[in-house]
């Protein structure tokens, strides 16, 4: 059984401090949210992922989901641990209070989540989609199909997918082949998805799938693809289900990680055709469904940073445990592999990265509850283009950091870490999908550096530069212990001026920005990163000068900026260089080099 307990403290400093719950509060709809309200939600979800879905993660893992004709069946306990999960009121935490939610914001919901993704990966992709259904319906769908589907979907009594990918699609929605075809008050479905993430299952009563088809006279490409709701039982005008709808699993792919998690092949209409119900106007369906993918892309991000925390906690667990060898002149007087020099660098890797990561994407979590419910329209505005930003960093740079991480707690178990029974193995081959699906790396990089950066002159990303300034020159004081951090970060920001400078400089040529695009996003995930962790040593010397009795929480706060500022850091000029003087060396490459 592989152990998790959530790392509250931290999730609170930056909840309550580095973002600061008083901003939290002043959202609309949030008046009866206050921290000690939060800090009970906190507690409580760190129960349930410690308690009860921890341990099934390495149940999951050994005996995965299983197909028996068309029928799934979850492994020993999920179904048991999905009723708790629903009864406990979790799958409305952050859901709109007119469906049955709570109306909690997201950033609150996003370190919850975090529990759920750390703790149990595979069960945690199952609301994960289901939320993702909700807003494409609640912000697209007709005045019939909110009613129908988003009080149940809010509560989990239903879930939801997510069908976009074909066999010969792929990533290119534009070849969609699906079909839909108008028939009364609905349209006749037929087709065939992959990789449909709990697809197929035994957790709820029904599953309503959101699917990408084209209409008989929709134009080619992406402009010809709609959406609609493709529920696995019909659902009568009462609510109550009907007949079984015209659809199936007919395979689960056999996976590297995620066992779990049913992936599914499905098929749609081959007994005539699966009734669907047009979601918004047809033609628009690639749009509505980015609604789901945006969605999706900053959960999988937080995915990458959660399962990277739990790899941490085991790898520190048997650091601290595994006697070995002899540490010469260590004054800690440890046989324990702790006290390695080179252990305690690799656990700082993973928990320094962890800790940017998650600042990062609670940020982006709470930029998105700025532009949702902030009562000024000029702060609404900025935050829906910081969210945009943020969102393929939070993705691409989280969950290729997240990989990395996993790999290193690997390698601090040394040859116990290849045994599947450490459990450090699993952690790796969950990870690995996270960099994959939602949009690969290479596509995040592609809308950061073109839709995000360049489409608005680089406005977006020179805000959040100017943001970070404005710490630097709050860091500018007298204070030796935040020289260094503030001195690497300083590099870092200059690195990250100059890369958009040559972007906007070489937007003409489409090569090179294509060949620069992953190296700056990760560029941008890095500083992102040290701006956060220069913000939290400040805030933690702050604390220590005011006499805070919290002072290894605090100590052990500086630590970690300062080692990402002398270790992680310093990769930024490294990418500038790669960007500016290597770009071309990439665009100039044939296929005969290969």
């Amino acid at each position: 059984m592989l152990d998790y307990n959530a790392p509250l403290r931290d999730m609170r400093f930056v909840l309550n401090e580095l973002i600061g719950f008083e901003r939290i509060g002043q959202l609309q709809g949030c008046d009866e949210i206050n921290q000690e309200l939060s800090d009970a939600v906190l507690e409580e979800a760190s129960k349930l992922a410690s308690d009860v879905l921890a341990p099934l993660n390495r149940v999951g893992d050994i005996e995965g989901s299983k197909l028996d004709g068309s029928i799934v069946t979850t492994p020993t306990g999920w179904k048991d641990a999905y009723n708790a999960f629903r009864e406990s009121g979790w799958c409305s935490l952050s859901m709109n209070p007119e469906y049955g939610g709570q109306g909690f914001p997201k950033v609150i919901a996003t370190a919850v989540a975090e529990m759920w993704d750390s703790s149990n990966m595979s069960f945690s992709l199952c609301p994960l989609l289901t939320n993702g259904a909700i807003e494409a319906v609640e912000q697209h769908g007709d005045a019939l199909l909110k009613s129908l589907y988003l009080e149940k979907l809010v509560s989990g009594e239903w879930a939801g997918t997510m069908n976009l990918t074909e066999p010969q699609a792929g990533s290119d929605l534009s070849t969609v082949r699906t079909k839909a075809t108008p028939s009364g008050n609905h349209y006749l479905i037929q087709g065939q998805k992959i990789y449909i993430t709990y697809g197929e299952h035994d957790l709820t009563g029904n599953i309503i799938h959101l699917v990408l088809a084209r209409t008989p006279d929709a134009p080619a490409g992406t402009k010809g693809i709609s959406l609609f709701v493709v529920p696995k039982y019909l659902v009568n005008s009462d609510g109550s289900l009907g007949d079984r709808n015209d659809l199936r699993c007919i395979s689960l792919e056999h996976k590297l990680g995620i066992h779990a998690s049913p992936t599914a092949v499905m098929s749609y209409g081959d007994q005539g055709g699966a009734v669907g119900y047009l979601v918004g106007e047809e033609n628009k369906g690639l749009m509505y469904m980015f609604t789901m993918m945006n969605a999706a892309r900053h959960a999988v991000g937080r995915e990458g940073m959660a399962i990277a925390e739990a790899s941490y906690q085991l790898a520190l667990k048997y650091a601290q445990t595994r006697v070995q060898g002899n540490v010469t002149g260590d004054q800690e007087d440890t046989n324990t592999i702790i006290g390695h020099p080179d252990v305690k660098r690799m656990l700082m890797l993973m928990k320094s990265q962890v800790e940017a990561m998650r600042a990062v994407n609670y940020l982006c979590a709470f930029e998105y509850d700025l532009a949702e419910r902030h009562s000024n329209k000029d702060v609404r505005a900025l935050a829906e283009r910081r969210g945009d930003l943020l969102t393929p960093i939070v993705k691409g740079w989280s969950t290729e950091i997240g990989q990395k991480l996993t790999s290193v707690g690997v390698q601090i178990h040394g040859g116990m870490g290849f045994v599947e029974e450490t459990g450090a193995a699993q952690y790796l081959r969950d990870s690995r999908i996270t960099t994959i699906y939602e949009g690969t790396t290479g596509i995040q990089a592609a809308d950061l550096v073109g839709r995000k950066t360049l489409r608005d002159g680089g406005k977006a990303i020179r805000e959040l530069i100017a943001d970070m300034k404005e710490t630097l020159n709050v860091m500018n004081g007298d204070d030796k212990t935040l020289e260094i951090i503030r001195d690497s970060f300083a590099q870092s920001v200059e690195d990250l001026e100059y890369v958009v400078d040559w972007l906007l400089a070489n937007a003409s040529d489409p090569r090179l920005v294509a060949a620069a695009a992953s190296s700056y996003l990760h560029l941008v995930g890095i500083t992102c990163g040290g701006w956060l962790l220069a913000r939290s040593a400040a805030l933690s010397v702050a604390k220590l000068n005011d006499g805070t009795t919290d002072t290894v929480f605090y100590t052990a706060k500086i630590d970690a900026a300062r080692f990402y500022a002398t270790q992680v850091l310093s990769e930024t000029s490294a990418l500038r260089t790669a960007i500016a003087h290597g770009s071309e060396t990439i665009a100039d490459l044939s296929v005969s080099s290969f």
